[in-house]
C-alpha cells in the first residue's frame, strides 16, 4: 500500500494501518503515533514508532495500557500494546479518522515505561 499523506503524523494522533505483525488479510487497525514529531516530519525519515491498538481487552499484561472510548474517540474502549512497539513506513499509514482525539503526552509516557517493562528493565508498572 502506498499512499501520500497530506500531512506528516504527529505524536499522539491515531493513524490506521496494517500492522506488520498482524495476519495477511487482517485489514487495518488503529496505532497510536509515538515517535517525536521532529522525526515525524523529517523529509529523510521514512519511518514512524507507533504502538498498536487492540479491542481484546480481556487479555491485558503489565506493558498494556487500556484506553477508554471517551479519551480516544474510537468506538470502543481499547487496549494499546506497548510490547508490540514498532517501526512502520510512513507511507502505510492512513490519516485519523474525524473525531478520534490524540492520546496525551502523559498517556505517551505512561506507554514508554511499558515498553521499559516489557523489555523487563523495570519491575512495577508506573503510577
Amino acid at each position: 500500500m502506498t499512499a501520500t499523506l497530506a500531512r506528516y503524523p504527529q505524536r499522539g494522533e491515531i493513524w490506521w494501518m496494517p500492522f506488520p505483525t498482524d495476519p495477511p488479510g487482517k485489514g487495518r487497525r488503529p496505532v497510536i503515533v509515538v515517535s517525536p514529531n521532529a522525526r515525524n516530519s523529517h523529509p529523510n525519515a521514512g519511518t514512524i514508532l507507533v504502538i498498536p491498538l487492540s479491542t481484546s481487552i480481556q487479555k491485558l499484561s503489565p506493558a498494556h495500557l487500556l484506553l477508554r472510548s471517551g479519551e480516544t474517540g474510537l468506538r470502543m474502549d481499547c487496549v494499546a500494546w506497548a510490547d508490540n512497539i514498532s517501526v512502520v513506513r510512513r507511507e502505510d499509514l492512513a490519516e485519523p479518522v474525524a473525531g478520534h482525539r490524540a492520546v496525551t503526552n502523559s498517556q505517551i509516557c505512561r506507554l514508554a515505561a511499558l515498553v521499559a517493562i516489557s523489555m523487563g528493565c523495570i519491575n512495577t508498572p508506573p503510577s
